[in-house]
């Protein structure tokens, strides 16, 4: 007799609050047949479009339908964290409520991930996006894998099932830039990827603009890459090294054309000396001020404000 096991599924709310209702229908038509015991926990990122009611709405209506009202919006990385933390499966899935993901792919995830691997992520192998979506996306993955000398696969996001003990590791890294994906890759174990089908996106809108992927960029290289510091030493001593040819020169044109004010050459050198010097030295302690900052404070993740069909809700849990 096989082991009983449970599935959580992980969805961030924001937008697209007429997919719930879909969402939450192919998802259980999809999982009863893999297992008996499931949960869908929907953590609504402060979305403005009313969904919140309509989670409490499906709550009362299922029990397996479990929902996480957070107290403002803190973002989708932070909601993923929100629901991980409360998620009890012995499975995890995560992926967007907007049915790009089709639920129906979980079936194939979960098969492969049988087979002895912990991570299984879903791969987009053709994208649904506008032309702008994927052109930001691929800039967005060409400057975190430049800063970070890393590479990432840009036809894998938050789609993935993932097993108990990678969730377990992951919900372990408390820090303020978040980004699942990462954590996951960090966190290390057997990992693998599938084909999987990806839908065009029926209502709203994506809420990540370029701005938004440009921060998200930025965010995920400071907390993971010291690349940016190197990179601000080497311009400060290549200032540097500019200076001290620039000084060469001018007493070179001294002794050529004798008409350089007195001086004038020794206050210029020394000022893009040590400017270019110090430009790479704040560089430093700036990123790693802001980084410190950010972490000592010791602020939540998020705020829970409501929750519906979870017994204990916990705010920031120890590892």
């Amino acid at each position: 007799m096989s082991t009983p096991v449970k599935i959580s599924v992980v969805s961030p709310v924001y937008g697209c609050r007429e997919c719930l209702g879909e969402l939450c229908k192919r998802l259980a038509a999809t999982i009863a047949p893999i297992c008996d015991d499931f949960e869908i926990i929907l953590v609504n990122d402060a979305c403005p479009q009313g969904s919140w009611e309509t989670i409490q709405a499906m709550a009362r209506q299922d029990h397996q339908i479990k929902g996480i009202n957070l107290s403002r919006n803190f973002g989708q990385h932070y909601a993923i964290t929100a629901g991980l933390d409360h998620a009890s499966g012995d499975w995890v899935v995560v992926m967007d409520c907007d049915l790009q993901d089709k639920p129906e792919e979980i079936a194939k995830l979960y098969a492969k991930a049988r087979e002895g691997y912990d991570i299984v992520f879903g791969q987009r192998v053709e994208r649904q996006d506008s032309f702008f979506k994927k052109l930001s996306s691929r800039m967005f993955y060409w400057v975190l894998e430049y800063f970070t000398d890393t590479e990432h696969d840009k036809t894998i996001a938050n789609f993935g099932i993932f097993s108990r003990q990678v969730i377990a590791t992951v919900n372990r890294y408390r820090e303020q830039n978040r980004s699942f994906p990462l954590f996951v890759k960090i966190a290390g174990f057997k990992r693998t990827q599938v084909p999987v089908a990806h839908d065009d996106r029926l209502y709203g809108r994506s809420s990540y603009n370029f701005s938004k992927l440009i921060n998200l960029a930025i965010d995920s290289i400071v907390a993971h890459s010291n690349k940016p510091l190197r990179l601000f030493i080497q311009f400060g001593f290549f200032i540097a090294l500019g200076s001290m040819l620039y000084a060469f020169w001018l007493v070179l044109s001294y002794f050529l054309y004798g008409d350089i004010a007195e001086g004038w050459t020794s206050l210029m050198v020394s000022m893009f000396f040590m400017f270019g010097l110090l430009f790479g030295i704040l560089g430093i302690l700036g990123l790693y001020i802001g980084k410190i900052f950010d972490e000592v404070k010791g602020r939540p993740l998020y705020i829970i404000a409501e929750a519906v069909n979870i017994d204990a809700v916990s705010q920031a849990p120890q590892p």
